[in-house]
């Protein structure tokens, strides 16, 4: 999560997951072991594999309550 930025944070904030069991959920709404699979197995490349790591960086960091509230602070980018 390197050189990550508010904007980066606000888009991570709003990330939907956009295949599988959770399908358009918000990446801080699905589980951890989700993520630990994912991890184990190959995250997809891209912009939803990123984002996916970051979001267990955060989870397993117990910091992600950080977006949750930037959803309810920021508005959602275009």
């Amino acid at each position: 999560m390197n050189g990550i930025n508010q904007e980066d944070l606000i888009e991570l904030a709003y990330a939907k997951m956009h295949f599988g069991k959770y399908k358009d959920w918000y990446l801080t709404d699905i589980p951890e072991p989700y993520f630990v699979w994912f991890q184990q197995k190959g995250f997809p490349p891209g912009k939803t594999g990123t984002q996916m790591k970051a979001m267990l960086e955060l989870k397993i960091n117990g910091l992600e309550w950080l977006l949750k509230n930037i959803r309810k602070t920021y508005k959602k980018p275009s």
